[in-house]
Order: structure tokens, then C-alpha cells, then sequence
């Protein structure tokens, strides 16, 4: 089984490369599921019932958020679909889930979202023990979306060899530390769907203001350099036994 993950996507332009990126991936690597980070596909910040409905529609199967989840209030007419996943250790109360399991022909996933702490100011319960508590008996896909390389590193090593997959999203600088531990697949992060002429997707002349003075201004997403960053897991029985990372530029055939 083969699994394609997209890198955190940022506004307009990372959703339309997806839309762009996706026929051809299909041709060519033939994935059986597309897993997706979006918790920016709207506007830079957030999830809407459009952007999740066009990436739907694009061809991803499952949407995963992160800190950004609840940045847009009308996230919650479609938390409860089954397709988006909000991380599983927000604390008891908050809607939606954060886990689930896919089908589709012979092929069945497991995916769950889980958020770090360090250096995340939001309420949230530890990963570790929400990790610890969940049993994994089918193939599994999860997005690690945290901001320390530690922390990343440090969930590897707690959950290699029960999971097949464990894929770091958050920081949108993809790193190059792909590898295979007891059959779990990892990498720190997968890196940002959007434009990289900009800070992290952010309209660079808005952030190096914001370092040079100090005052806070809208955001908005950057236009130029799209490029498309995930990465392929194949998955024999529960283990992975490859990874490899995507990229690809906006116009590159």
C-alpha cells in the first residue's frame, strides 16, 4: 500500500498547486490514500468548509489540523466529518476526532493527528500519554504537528515499531532525516505546500517588518516560488519499507 502525505498547505497557492500536483501524482505513483496537513489551507490560517471541500475534491482522502484548528469558527460545520482530524490530545470537550480508520478496496488506514507542546501556547494534554493509551492494530499514519525537533525525535523513538508511519508537520521547513525505525517510517517534517517566496508562506515584506519594528500587521500569504513538499510511505502488512520525499515546483512537469 502506498501512502502520499502533503506538507502543510498554505492559502490560495498551496491548494492549487494540490489541485495542479495531484493528477499527475495519481499517474505516476499510483498512492492508494493522500493524507494532507490544512490547518492553513484557509487564508494562511485555519480550515473553511470550501477549502476542505476543494482539497476533497482534488483528491485528498484525509485532512489533518493542528494549533490552528479552531482559528476559523466555521471549521465546525464540518468537524464532524469523518475525513478531518483535529489532534487527538486537545483536551475532553473540544469536538470532532482525532483519530480514524479508512477503507478503500483491500486497503485499510489508520490516521491520527497529535500535537506538541513545547513551545505551543495552547491547552492541550500530553502526546505521549495520548499515544500510549490508543491501540494500533491496523496500518497507521500519524501527523506529529509540533515545533521542537526534540520533541519530534523524541516521539520516534517512543512509538517506532507500532505505528507505520510518524510524519512531523508545524514547522514548514521540510528537513532531509527520512528514515525507517523498527518499520515506522519518520521524518521531522514534511516541509510546506504554498509559496516559499515568503516567510514560512507569510508575505516576507509583512514578516521583516514585523522583526525590524516590533508592530503586528494582517498577514498575508505569499505568491511566488509554489512548490509542493510531502512524502510516500509504503506499507507492507503494519510496517513501512520505504519513504521518500516530494518536491515538486510549481511548472515542473
Amino acid at each position: 500500500m502506498k501512502v502520499l502525505f502533503i506538507g502543510d498547505i498554505f492559502a490560495r497557492p498551496g491548494r492549487e498547486i494540490v489541485a495542479e500536483t495531484l493528477p499527475r501524482i495519481f499517474q505516476t505513483d499510483k498512492p492508494d490514500f493522500v493524507v494532507a496537513n490544512a490547518e492553513n489551507a484557509a487564508g494562511g490560517k485555519g480550515l473553511t468548509p470550501k477549502t476542505a471541500y476543494e482539497l476533497f475534491d482534488a483528491g485528498v482522502d484525509v485532512i489533518t489540523l493542528g494549533d490552528h484548528a479552531w482559528d476559523r469558527r466555521e471549521v465546525l460545520e464540518i468537524i464532524d466529518d469523518k475525513r478531518i482530524l483535529r489532534p487527538l490530545n486537545l483536551p475532553a470537550g473540544n469536538p470532532g476526532r482525532g483519530r480514524g480508520i479508512y477503507t478503500k478496496g483491500e486497503n485499510k488506514l489508520c490516521v491520527a493527528a497529535l500535537m506538541g507542546r513545547t513551545f505551543i501556547e495552547r491547552p492541550m494534554d500530553c502526546p505521549f500519554a495520548a499515544a500510549s493509551k490508543e491501540v494500533f492494530d491496523e496500518p497507521t499514519l500519524i501527523d506529529f504537528h509540533a515545533e521542537a525537533t526534540s520533541e519530534k525525535i523524541a516521539m520516534k523513538w517512543f512509538l517506532a515499531g507500532r505505528v507505520a508511519a510518524l510524519l512531523g508537520t508545524h514547522t514548514h521547513i521540510a528537513t532531509d532525516d527520512a528514515v525507517i525505525e523498527k518499520g515506522t517510517a519518520y521524518i521531522t517534517d514534511c516541509g510546506m505546500t504554498g509559496a516559499y517566496d515568503s516567510v514560512i508562506g507569510v508575505d516576507k515584506d509583512i514578516i521583516i517588518k514585523r522583526f525590524l519594528t516590533g508592530m503586528t500587521e494582517r498577514f498575508e500569504p505569499g505568491r511566488g516560488d509554489v512548490q509542493f513538499h510531502g512524502v510516500m510511505v509504503d506499507i507492507e502488512g503494519t510496517k513501512a519499507v520505504a519513504i521518500r520525499k516530494i518536491t515538486i515546483k510549481d511548472g515542473e512537469k
